[in-house]
């Protein structure tokens, strides 16, 4: 079940990380939020589909007292999704993907940092990958005034979020339903995607049906399929173990930036994102010592 688990939560991270050239390319024609929105209720139609061919099987693992009802804690998480997307989709605005990937991914440092405030241990290697993450954070988005673009900014602050919707999936993942939890959090963010769409934007209908495909990708596979995908692989493996696993999509991004559209780092912001996934790397090195 744990390989099981691991490989959910890598398919998680490819769909995440290429899905960050889906929203830079969405964002040709649309506004943050108006993108956000239209991603988000694709993602609840997927979902939606899934919960009704699923729900005789759903009824029985709660009649045989497996899982309570996931609906309620899925729009808390929901709210806490809707401003860690919501911060992204901004920043992208002022970022590349590949640099908002890696700093998107400082949540692997500060998932340790948070699960040791409920209680579990925290080993010396966190706070060396922290250190590490820390000073390739500085190269990466640091320019050579020695001040942070606004883009990265808002993108270090999202990490938090990001920290924080993974560690509320720990604590619940294991006890709700899954498919309950993924179809009341898109659905949560969608709702608060569209109201913040009419409230601060001019929704454009032509606009979002030239991004159809941007759209769509990001919907299914990643407000719909990845986030699922998260929400079973966690079911499987601690909060640090799956934060690693997710990191991932810092790789998936940057080569999808890279590929899709052309983007290239300097010497030292590679150097950057190195020490940042070595520092990923250095917080679970009790736990890769243990699979070896």
């Amino acid at each position: 079940m744990q390989i099981r688990g691991t490989l959910m939560l890598l398919a998680a991270a490819f769909f995440w990380g290429t899905t960050f050239v889906a929203q830079l390319t969405g964002m040709d024609e649309l506004e943050p939020f108006s993108y956000a929105a239209a991603r988000y209720f694709i993602g609840f139609l997927s979902l939606v589909v899934v919960l009704f061919f699923t729900r005789k099987s759903r009824a029985k693992e709660r009649r045989q007292k497996k899982y309570q009802r996931g609906f309620l804690i899925g729009l808390i998480i929901g709210v806490v999704l809707f401003i860690a997307s919501s911060m992204q989709q901004v920043a992208l605005q002022y970022s590349t993907a590949g640099k908002a990937a890696f700093i998107t991914c400082l949540y692997i440092v500060f998932v340790p940092l948070g699960a040791k405030f409920l209680g579990k241990i925290i080993r010396r290697e966190n706070w060396i990958g922290a250190g590490l993450a820390i000073v390739g954070l500085y190269l990466l988005a640091v320019g050579g005034n020695f001040s942070i673009q606004f883009g990265d900014a808002i993108l270090f602050i999202s990490a938090f979020f990001w920290t924080a919707q993974i560690l509320i999936v720990d604590r619940f993942a294991a006890k709700v339903d899954l498919m309950e939890l993924s179809t009341a959090q898109i659905f949560m963010t969608m709702i608060l995607s569209f109201v913040t769409m009419f409230a601060i934007e001019t929704p454009n209908l032509l606009s979002m049906i030239n991004s159809w495909f941007p759209i769509i990708y990001a919907g299914v596979m990643s407000s719909g399929v990845a986030f699922t995908l998260q929400n079973y692989g966690q079911r499987y493996a601690e909060p640090s173990a799956a934060a690693i696993i997710m990191s991932f999509e810092a790789i998936f991004g940057a080569l999808a930036g890279w590929f899709f559209l052309n983007e290239v780092m300097s010497a030292k912001e590679l150097f950057g994102c190195l020490l940042m996934l070595i520092g990923m790397l250095a917080t679970q090195w009790t736990l890769i010592k243990k699979s070896l």
